[in-house]
């Protein structure tokens, strides 16, 4: 089975970006039965969407798994849902900075993952890592590209499924600062799991995993 991994490039000052050094390591690792391959996309509004078009495209996966890192969060976070507005906080790598701007002119306000989430969620946390399902992605480049995915499975290749997932940052980025962190090796690990449950499970776990605020 074919499946496309994608991570992010740096940005906002940082110089690494750990969704796009795990998903390397997913794609070397190649899961038993996976033909992984792995692409790095732009932080940069629509030319992401282009990129992974572009690879989905190009390799024809019949899973996609995208990854972005979340700062500030403690463990992996397989997100829920993808909606239809781009609110920028901080520029994107180009200089962009939309607010309150649809990502699709008319398309849904949002798109559930087709992933089972928290059959993933709960793989990782067998694996020994901590692992949640998220009710946001953000408004950033993370949610921008989630729905840009869900869009084309919705619209264009019905028999693709596709999620999101969000990762802590690398040790070498919190240096000096209370913040969270996970090495790339336990991300890639995590990752690994996710694909890989994701690749057998049609049918999600029905467990309570949502949050009350």
């Amino acid at each position: 089975m074919r499946v496309l991994i994608t991570g992010f490039e740096p940005f906002g000052g940082e110089g690494v970006n750990p969704s796009w050094a795990a998903a390397r390591l997913v794609e070397s690792a190649r899961p038993a039965g996976l033909d992984v391959t792995a692409v790095r996309l732009s932080c940069v509004y629509g030319q992401a969407i282009g990129e992974l078009r572009t690879a989905v495209a190009d390799t024809d996966p019949a899973l996609v798994l995208c990854v972005g890192q979340a700062g500030g969060r403690t463990g992996l976070s397989v997100e829920r849902v993808a909606v239809n507005v781009d609110d920028a906080r901080i520029p994107d790598n180009a200089g962009n900075q939309p607010v309150d701007e649809p990502i699709v002119p008319g398309g849904p306000v949002a798109y559930l993952s087709s992933l089972p989430v928290k059959a993933c969620v709960a793989a990782v946390r067998e694996a020994g890592l901590p692992a949640s399902v998220s009710g946001t992605a953000g408004n950033f480049l993370c949610n921008h590209v989630f729905y840009g995915l869900a869009h084309l499975i919705a619209t264009e290749r019905p028999t693709l499924r596709g999620g999101f997932v969000h990762v802590p940052y690398a040790p070498e980025q919190v240096v000096g600062r209370a913040e969270p962190s996970m090495s790339v090796a336990d991300i890639a690990r995590g990752l690994a799991v996710i694909v890989e449950t994701a690749v057998r499970t049609t049918t999600d776990l029905r467990v309570p995993e949502g949050a009350t605020h």
